[in-house]
């Protein structure tokens, strides 16, 4: 047999191998298997180890066993390393039909709400995860962003998770891939529901509007209710949504032990026929103490090893349930059959699905122009300094009161917005400019923000925001020394 025949031979068994479950589409407000069966997630935040939890395959059989008994079919990963081989850990969890939501962005380039850009680095980062794992049929979606927004004045940070994921569906298309689902996860911030959700959803263009949205909600602790945790009212917010909503996270520890009641209200009659499943935070015990399973005891004196011991947890070995909030969901998922529908029944009902109204922009408020085109490629959003007016004299350079509008809407005007063919990239540069203030930047983690988030304040200024196109290297030597030029010409 020749070189080349062989070579196909082995990569045609590579994509057997490794290809062994059905594709999910998002189609409407709900996900299906290629075989028109609906999809609900039964998830796990799966983060054993800070970079990359899917390269060890040894490792990542050995959960895989734990996660089938629990009864999983998703895990969520909030980083990866691009370059890695995720191939072995890829098979182990397609082959026990347990499907990845896994995060574009890395440490470096996350969406900032205080001062947001969307850049050609992160563009060029984004891209290498999805190239990466768009190969595997386990794939069930892509995250633009986790909890990018955390206030309402960081509300001006919404278009940028917009401008990323119009680029990033660009890519996806030009490169012929899959249709994998691209969508964001957010923090359950009352003073953000639901016109976050509802403005990353609402553009009448398609290619500007997320695939699935997620959102990250602890609100169900101890003896809750579905009136009394607020689940009710998150029903009655994501009513009619167009598009996948289901919990990105949740599992509340108020209360220990998690008994994981809120699973029967989330997959029963009253949330089914809107949320598409749930996603459990988290799989591996640590300080906050939302872990299902353990890998030894605690050992706060270990010293650290990127892939054995973080902050005295270790990070591998055999997964030990822990007891008894492990056997608790487990029996909740076991008895949870969540009514579904076929897609071939549902798809003769999406024709009458619309997008959400826009929110309307509202001073001290959301603070988006929904008619304000999305940001380029290179642009960063800079608060103005604020204005003294004849009601407030007597501005404070640090910023306005928190009553008052940033200024959004004259966020987008600077740039000439790309089509649809080209994914935007109308204004495309590669430094990031320099950031005109300097906001205190706020990390949480667990409940409140997930693993590797940083949700950091946007100041609240007053007067327009201006949006600065970066400027690299090159092009600033070139402008100086132009002026030099015309200074000498002038003197001469």
């Amino acid at each position: 047999m020749f070189p080349s025949a062989w070579a196909a031979l082995i990569l045609g068994v590579h994509a057997v191998s490794v290809a062994s479950v059905p594709t999910i589409s998002a189609v409407g407000s709900k996900f299906f298997y290629e075989d028109g069966r609906q999809y609900f997630l039964k998830g796990i935040a799966y983060q054993r180890t800070p970079q990359d939890p899917l390269i060890d395959t040894a490792q990542c059989q050995r959960d895989v066993s734990r996660m089938a008994e629990l009864g999983a079919n998703a895990i969520r990963v909030y980083h990866v390393d691009p370059a890695a081989d995720h191939d072995g850990c890829m098979k182990a969890f397609a082959d026990a039909g347990i499907y990845l939501f896994v995060d574009l962005d890395t440490f470096d380039t996350s969406i900032r709400q205080d001062t947001p850009y969307w850049t050609r680095d992160q563009f060029n980062k984004y891209k290498a995860v999805l190239d990466e794992f768009q190969q595997y049929d386990n794939t069930a979606g892509f995250l633009i962003g986790n909890e990018v927004l955390s206030t309402a004045a960081g509300s001006p940070a919404a278009p940028y998770v917009l401008a990323a994921t119009r680029d990033m569906k660009s890519y996806r298309n030009e490169k012929g891939y899959r249709q994998i689902p691209i969508g964001y996860t957010a923090a359950d911030i009352a003073e953000l529901r639901p016109m976050l959700q509802n403005y990353l959803a609402c553009r009448p263009d398609p290619a500007e509007r997320l695939d699935f949205f997620g959102l990250n909600a602890y609100e169900w602790c101890g003896a809750a209710s579905y009136e009394t945790s607020g689940y009710r009212t998150l029903q009655h917010q994501a009513a009619d949504y167009p598009i996948p909503i289901f919990f990105s996270e949740t599992g509340c520890n108020a209360a220990p032990p998690r008994t994981f009641d809120d699973q029967a209200a989330i997959f029963g009659p009253d949330m089914s026929a809107t949320w598409s499943g749930a996603i459990i935070y988290e799989w591996i015990q640590e300080a906050n103490h939302y872990g299902l399973i353990n890998y030894g005891p605690y050992a706060p004196d270990a010293p650290p090893s990127d892939t054995l011991v973080q902050d005295g947890y270790t990070r591998q070995g055999v997964p030990t349930p822990v007891a008894p909030d492990f056997d608790n969901l487990k029996a909740q998922w076991k008895t949870l059959s969540p009514s579904s529908v076929a897609l071939s029944d549902y798809i003769q009902s999406t024709a009458a699905i619309k997008p959400p109204a826009c929110p309307a922009s509202t001073p001290g408020g959301w603070a988006v122009d929904p008619s304000a085109p999305l940001p380029t490629l290179g642009q960063t959003f800079h608060p103005a300094p604020p204005v003294a007016t004849a009601i407030n004299p007597d501005y404070a350079d640090s910023g306005a009161s928190a009553g008052e509008n940033t200024g959004v809407d004259a966020v987008h005007s600077v740039n000439g917005q790309g089509n649809g063919s080209d994914g935007g990239l109308a204004s495309e540069n590669n430094t990031h400019a320099k950031i005109t203030s300097a906001p205190t930047l706020t990390t949480t983690s667990g409940p409140t923000a997930s693993p590797a988030s940083a949700a950091s304040h946007l100041p609240s200024n007053v007067g327009q925001a201006v949006a600065v196109p970066k400027m690299d290297r090159l092009e600033g030597v070139v402008m100086c020394l132009c002026v030099a030029s015309g200074a000498l010409a002038l003197w001469l």
